[in-house]
């Protein structure tokens, strides 16, 4: 024991000494910004609670006008530390954040970092997810809409991490958590978790990414380890033309202590073509298959096994001001929509919106 706490302080005093080598560069900067998404979706599958289908967090109301997302942000930076605070509204805070604390449900982002070398940082707080491309804000995403694959993933987590840049191509970060997108660890569940990301940036126009995640979202009692993946690439093949492609691939434990797992996995793709600066379009088409029902639940024979597509224009008629309007098909190999009492296989929906960022 008494070696672990020389070894350990020998650590912090080695990072201490890395810190002070570093004169500060910048002047600290205290920024404000704030972005708000109005839209209106319609369901011709025609919920009568105005719920979409239950995997889908955002634009998830139903024929009546609201705000998926809206929320103001301070931001400090210094040499040596930064700060982010936002706080928030809207439907996807209500659905998404259902599981939190009453005061958490409407914190967006609240970290601290600390700069402890050269080129690496130690954030703490609610932080946005390590796992795949997409965010909340739809504005900085190629879709208005969520794949199933981002509503079923993290949008964020709680915990602390360490990011590294060694240079300009590469990222390396790792993370302490206290769950699989949880700010609150449940009461029985006392069982840490740990995530990493692994970002590669040969050239201006190619980003590849790896994420990982281990833990157990279950009460300890019953624990089910999870092992995670999500790869994706971004790909800027011209200045008009961009890809994106990724695929998750998951398993967990089907009873605590044994090697037997239950899979699941998501491949999706999205091409985007920018007409000029103001109009674009993007395509998207998905694939989720959860036959054992890991991340979704149908009690349906085949689980949860569905074909996504969408297209979706873009006008932005000033740099801070974008207008969208996307068609969505929802194709499942089981009857696990429904319309009038009656179950379906199918769901269409339209949606717009009208953000703005400042």
């Amino acid at each position: 024991m008494k070696k672990t706490l020389m070894i350990a302080a020998g650590s912090i005093l080695c990072m201490s000494a890395m810190a002070q080598d570093q004169p500060e560069k910048t002047e600290p900067k205290l920024t404000f910004s704030g972005y708000a998404e109005a839209y209106y979706s319609f369901d011709f599958n025609e919920p009568e609670n105005h719920t979409k289908p239950g995997f889908l967090y955002n634009h998830n109301r139903h024929n009546e006008l609201n705000i998926n997302l809206a929320f103001l942000k301070a931001n400090y930076s210094s040499d040596r530390v930064r700060a982010n605070v936002a706080l928030m509204a809207g439907t996807y805070a209500q659905y998404n954040m259902a599981a939190e604390q009453e005061l958490t449900k409407y914190i967006y982002e609240a970290n601290v970092g600390v700069r402890i070398g050269k080129n690496v940082w130690v954030d703490a707080g609610i932080m946005p997810s390590h796992i795949g491309f997409e965010s909340a804000i739809s504005k900085d995403c190629y879709t208005l809409t969520r794949s199933i694959m981002a509503e079923n993933t993290p949008y964020y987590e709680a915990g602390a991490k360490v990011t590294w840049t060694p240079n300009e191509k590469w990222t390396v970060s790792a993370m302490y958590l206290n769950g699989w997108q949880r700010i609150k660890r449940p009461d029985a569940n006392q069982t840490p978790a740990f995530g990493t990301q692994l970002t590669f940036k040969p050239s201006s126009r190619v980003t590849l990414n790896w994420s990982t995640f281990i833990g157990n979202d279950k009460p300890d009692s019953v624990r089910q380890m999870r092992y995670f993946n999500d790869v994706y690439g971004i790909f800027n093949i011209t200045d008009k033309f961009s890809l994106i492609a990724g695929c998750d691939y998951g398993i967990e434990q089907k009873q605590k202590g044994e090697s037997d797992m239950n899979s699941w996995y998501s491949p999706m793709a999205i091409a985007r073509y920018a007409f000029t600066d103001k109009v674009a379009m993007a395509a998207r088409y998905e694939y989720y298959n959860d036959e054992q029902g890991v991340i979704i639940a149908t009690g349906t024979p085949n689980g949860f096994k569905t074909s996504g597509y969408s297209l979706n224009l873009d006008i932005a008629p000033v740099s801070n001001v974008l207008f969208r309007v996307e068609g969505k098909l929802y194709n499942s190999k089981d009857d696990i929509f429904t319309k009038n009492l009656e179950p379906k296989n199918t769901n269409v929906a339209i949606t717009t919106s009208l953000a703005v960022s400042f």
